[in-house]
């Protein structure tokens, strides 16, 4: 085996054996999926630190454990590939987005790692059913602009909808002190191959907004994004295709149903966005550049004008109906069976979530995501977020999250803040009765 493959790489730069030895206690403690998908195990019934408090090694002995094939790996094999479920299997995905800022290391008012975090977190993710796929949306790669790094009070804007390209990836994301090691972009590969382990598919967020986008310069202040500008749009293909080429395989288009001017009186973002044409041809050339064929775009609430997204280039939409009837999905589901390249998806909760769901809603909306078809074939999008999966503490939110980037630890240490973020017993019962839903759908 290759010592020197992304997860190998990374294990050496923190100075951890790339030597692995099997974790018994989780292999006891797994859940599995029911009948045939019983091979397919994760970690249930806990709350984000009982991982993150972990060492990486420990998450990738874990993840290495839990092989589906039952096949033990002492160190992690090369030449990861994506679970393959087609070129067009975001037409029927679960999407999870983590908000991998939230479960950075915050300590002595800085953030960090976050991709470590994620990495840790992956035991914890429910892999792919046998009909259908899991992707995990990361919130955010890049750099942001209201003050990228930083851990800042609770109610002061440190939005991640605001983001630099031509510039490395996001200090809050990327271990820094070990580049000299591994690069930013092995760290976000090394990801992306565990998640590939686990039968889960990766994505990432990008807001298209141009006001709400900078190009930095190597000389002189940072300018707006222009999509009006050749040289920016080729930056924008650019920055996707590199993160394709490091196996992320979607990419989630914040304000997408408001491209080419579409029903701009309900449009929140902040300037101007790109024409319907130049979409088309952006998300052909990411297609073409990055050599994948299998890559979903999903677009937020793009989801009325079905053959306008269809013809754009998108596999999933976002809030078209939510999971609370049941039979209205599945009639939905029925109506499109004939898509097979894009449908509208069933939500959960969005990153404009500001609370108030109970728990009891949240599971029947799962459940309505995870069940609501005819036949799995069949199954339409559904999209979740972190707090869908782990409540967060009572007095935050997702949106807050997105927009905000406080601590909550009471010691100023990141196992603190882990501990605080997110609910506690009444948050690890709940997890229980997620990873049930998710055992009897593995297999469908």
């Amino acid at each position: 085996m290759n010592q020197c493959n992304s997860v190998n790489k990374l294990l050496n730069a923190l100075k951890e054996d790339t030597k692995l030895e099997r974790n018994t206690y989780s292999n006891y403690i797994a859940f599995h999926g029911i009948g045939n998908a019983f091979n397919k195990r994760w970690l249930g019934n806990i709350v984000p630190s009982d991982l993150l408090r972990l060492s990486l090694k420990d998450a990738v002995e874990i993840i290495v454990t839990l092989s589906e094939g039952g096949v033990f790996y002492d160190i992690f094999p090369d030449n990861m590939q994506t679970p393959n479920y087609g070129d067009n299997w975001g037409r029927c995905a679960n999407y999870i987005e983590i908000n991998d800022r939230a479960i950075a290391y915050m300590s002595d008012g800085c953030t960090c790692k976050g991709i470590l975090s994620c990495i840790k977190l992956l035991p914890a993710i429910p892999p792919s059913a046998k009909s259908f796929a899991n992707c995990i949306i990361l919130s955010q790669i890049w750099q942001n602009i209201y003050g990228d790094a930083y851990v800042k009070g609770a109610f002061e804007e440190n939005s991640i909808y605001g983001l630099r390209l031509n510039t490395s990836y996001s200090d809050n994301i990327i271990d820094y002190s070990i580049v000299d090691k591994i690069s930013p972009e092995e760290q976000l590969k090394a990801f992306v191959d565990l998640a590939h382990f686990r039968g889960i598919k990766a994505g990432f967020r990008h807001v298209i907004s141009a006001d709400q986008m900078k190009v930095a310069k190597i000389n002189g202040e940072d300018v707006t994004f222009d999509w009006g500008n050749p040289e920016h749009v080729e930056l924008y293909i650019n920055e996707c295709v590199k993160l394709m080429k490091l196996g992320f395989e979607c990419m989630f288009i914040d304000s997408a149903k408001h491209i080419g001017g579409y029903d701009m009186e309900n449009y929140t973002g902040v300037g101007a966005l790109p024409e319907y044409g130049q979409m088309q041809y952006i998300l052909y050339e990411i297609r073409k550049r990055s050599g994948k064929t299998n890559i979903s775009f999903v677009g937020e609430k793009s989801t009325d004008d079905f053959q306008r997204y269809i013809n754009m280039g998108l596999n999933a939409g976002t809030d078209f109906i939510t999971g609370d009837n049941f039979e209205a999905v599945k009639n939905l589901s029925e109506q499109l069976k004939y898509s097979r390249v894009y449908a509208p998806g069933v939500e959960i909760s969005n990153d404009n979530n500001e609370g108030g769901l109970s728990y009891e809603q949240k599971l029947n909306r799962i459940n309505t995501g995870l069940f609501g078809y005819i036949l799995a074939s069949d199954k339409l999008p559904s999209f979740m977020q972190m707090d869908d999966i782990f409540p967060l503490r009572q007095d935050t939110n997702t949106h807050h999250l997105m927009m905000t980037n406080p601590s909550y630890s009471t010691d100023n240490s990141a196992l603190s803040h882990w501990e605080n973020l997110f609910a506690k017993d009444d948050g690890r019962e709940y997890n229980k009765r997620v990873g049930e839903l998710f055992a009897y759908a593995l297999e469908k």
